[in-house]
């Protein structure tokens, strides 16, 4: 009978949607977060908590849905140093869905076969859908590693979302996520450029975003993010910090692979002035609010060259 037991650490915005539909789906999840809030409500939905991230060291599946590598990292110093005095259970599968770089995590996966003499193994499998496709299970999941931990893997995956794909060794899926992040972020970047544009010029933007709709610039980043650059609503669904963070990673696999990036450049640089309005904590729409920022200074710049 297939085990359907599983750990989850981080049970935040986007991983306590994903462990209810685990959850709910017939997953026997055993939840780690940081701040009790979050595991409380896992518990509620017929899971249970651990209090440490070693306590999850049993289970034949252990998901990460931290911000960032280095955060898993830190997670697991002690689940790791207990492996090396008693060996996890042979094919142990530590499953980072955070989005991560992808050559970090391939030497991550390295220091854990190491560790456990091969007895544990790290997929990477990064999620696109946001908190929407999170609450409905239809998140697109990209995976790397090795094929027989994906399959260990890929049942507890199709209980969170509905496009699942393995695309090679450990680090794929994470490539396959910064080039996700590539496309959604310079789209939405575009958009809300096209919306304050069209506001200044005595355009309605709803006006414009709805016949860009039925023509070539009709896309699902519109759909979902054009709304909120129309009303402004910047509630967070995601941090738009972590844009900045992800678009680093397309720019060192680039690096690495001598491939140009003249857009993930400019917007890198978008991004980061993004943060430094201290708008980081919004949602990834209020990129049009640093645009306005940003036409403001531009706006004044050209009064005082004008008065010069």
């Amino acid at each position: 009978m297939e085990d359907k037991r599983a750990g989850f650490a981080g049970l935040g915005l986007m991983g306590g949607l994903m462990a209810a539909n685990a959850v709910r789906n017939g997953w026997q999840l055993t939840g780690w977060n940081r701040s009790p809030e979050p595991a409380a409500r896992m518990k509620a939905l017929g899971g249970t908590v651990a209090p440490r991230v070693e306590d999850l060291g049993h289970l034949p599946i252990i998901v990460f849905m931290l911000p960032d590598l280095p955060h898993i990292e830190d997670a697991t110093a002690g689940l790791l140093a207990g492996w090396t005095k008693e060996p996890p259970a042979p094919n142990t599968v530590l499953l980072v869905m955070s989005s991560v770089s992808p050559t970090a995590v391939q030497a991550f996966g390295r220091r854990v076969a190491e560790l456990t003499g091969g007895r544990a193994q790290v997929v990477d499998a990064p999620v696109s859908g946001g908190t929407k496709g999170a609450a409905d299970g239809t998140l697109a999941i990209m995976a790397g590693g090795e094929e027989s931990a994906f399959r260990e893997v890929e049942p507890l995956l199709h209980a969170m979302g509905t496009t699942i794909r393995h695309l090679g060794p450990l680090g794929a899926g994470s490539l396959a996520k910064a080039c996700n992040q590539l496309v959604v972020g310079t789209t939405t970047a575009a958009l809300a450029e096209a919306a304050e544009l069209a506001e200044r010029s005595g355009l309605d933007p709803a006006s414009l975003f709805d016949v860009l709709s039925g023509g070539l610039a009709g896309s699902r980043v519109l759909d979902i993010v054009g709304p909120r650059l129309v009303s402004k609503d910047y509630t967070p669904t995601g941090p738009a910090k972590f844009m900045h963070k992800d678009l680093s990673f397309v720019l060192d696999a680039a690096r690495a692979a001598g491939t140009a990036t003249p857009i993930a450049t400019a917007a890198i640089e978008l991004y980061a002035e993004l943060k430094r309005q201290g708008l980081g904590d919004r949602d990834l729409a209020v990129v049009r609010q640093t645009i306005s920022h940003l036409s403001h200074s531009a706006a004044a710049a050209a009064e005082g060259t004008v008065a010069q």
